[in-house]
């Protein structure tokens, strides 16, 4: 008995190692993004009107200065991060013709929901646009028990879609 109960901690504590993780570095996401031919970071400042706006995306007040991204011709890649249940989700974002061309989870904190960082969820956002409304155009199914994970993602592809309107060629 008293073996067995060793085994369970030791699988739930490794559970929770797992869930925690690099999955890709923003530097591989941007490389591959744009085949291996990664452009020079760019910076896109933001104005008191552009905070308003992203705050609604959000759903919470947005305080940075600037948003760094990459950009070729109609192609923008974007790495940005929102807290999931507790702890920054870092994503990365490719973008072309104002659609999601990629979406990826490069690092992931919380200890549950990692589930969003398999390409059965985030492919869902392929193709993806925004409405006039600043919604996705389609819909993003859920996953149970990693709600606030996908929630997380989808604002922050919302986001995506809205700063590349903003640096359009």
């Amino acid at each position: 008995m008293k073996i067995i109960f060793t085994l369970l901690i030791l699988l739930s504590l490794q559970t929770t190692v797992f869930a925690n993780g690099i999955y890709q570095t923003s530097k591989q996401f941007i490389s591959s993004s744009f085949n291996g031919d990664s452009p020079k970071s760019k910076a896109l400042w933001l104005t008191d009107h552009d905070k308003v706006a992203i705050s609604d995306i959000m759903s919470h007040e947005y305080n940075r200065l600037r948003v760094r991204y990459w950009q070729q011709e109609n192609t923008t890649v974007w790495v940005l991060e929102e807290i999931g249940k507790e702890q920054p989700i870092t994503i990365g974002v490719h973008i072309k013709d104002e659609q999601v061309v990629d979406l990826k989870v490069l690092v992931y904190r919380e200890s549950r929901g990692d589930e969003v960082r398999h390409d059965f969820f985030t492919d869902q956002f392929k193709s993806a646009s925004l409405t006039k409304e600043n919604m996705l155009n389609q819909h993003i199914d859920g996953i149970t028990g990693a709600t606030m994970s996908v929630r997380a993602l989808t604002k922050v592809a919302r986001l995506a879609l809205w700063l590349n309107k903003k640096v359009k060629v």
